[in-house]
């Protein structure tokens, strides 16, 4: 109702499980779903990989209560743009919406360092980095890796600009450039690398 009340946002469907909800992406083509984890049926991991990974186009956005989810972390692995607490007030909820349908993730440095968290609970959450996600590095540079382990820490582009005395738009670039060379969608996928190429542990 909050969404369907906002001028500049239609709500142009419901679903009432991840199966439905990935079959509506697919024939509705929204710009953005907010996706519930836990579902009967096709839980919203599962609804989010098909909706990522089909035609569609729509970025999803997970909605997730913190204090009890331990699946927030697989959700992003699968393609989430980013997600929401169950007890944000209304008008960030609508800011959240309008984020990601412009195209950027939903990862502030607050909500990084809770996913931090939330990352060391998990069983694996102290495993070895993933070798996959290691040999990419590969392909950036020494500056490219450090501009990484610092949004994979949680910092916005200005805070990177000041940690490594460079222009927020020289930050910026080296954003889009990992970007492209690690072929990520958005900061919230850069993160997950740098989880998992071992850049950043939970808890540092």
């Amino acid at each position: 109702m909050v969404m369907a009340d906002a001028d500049d946002l239609e709500v142009v469907g419901e679903a009432s499980d991840g199966a439905e909800a990935a079959r509506l992406a697919e024939t509705l083509t929204p710009d953005v779903v907010v996706m519930d984890i836990r579902m009967p049926g096709t839980d919203g991991i599962e609804a989010t990989r098909r909706i990522t990974e089909g035609p569609s186009g729509a970025h999803v956005i997970v909605l997730t209560t913190f204090d009890d989810d331990a699946y927030v972390y697989g959700a992003l692995r699968v393609g989430a743009a980013g997600f929401l607490v169950k007890d944000m007030a209304l008008d960030d909820i609508l800011a959240a919406v309008r984020v990601v349908a412009g195209g950027d993730g939903l990862l502030a440095p607050g909500v990084t360092r809770r996913l931090i968290r939330e990352f060391a609970r998990r069983p694996d959450g102290g495993s070895a980095p993933d070798s996959a996600a290691t040999a990419a590095l590969d392909a950036i540079t020494s500056r490219e890796r450090e501009v990484l382990t610092l949004v994979g820490s949680g910092l916005s582009n200005t805070e990177i600009a000041a940690r490594l005395h460079i222009s927020v738009a020289t930050a910026k670039t080296y954003l889009t450039r990992l970007l492209a060379k690690l072929d990520a969608r958005d900061r919230v996928q850069l993160v997950i690398i740098a989880y998992e190429a071992g850049l950043v542990a939970p808890g540092r």
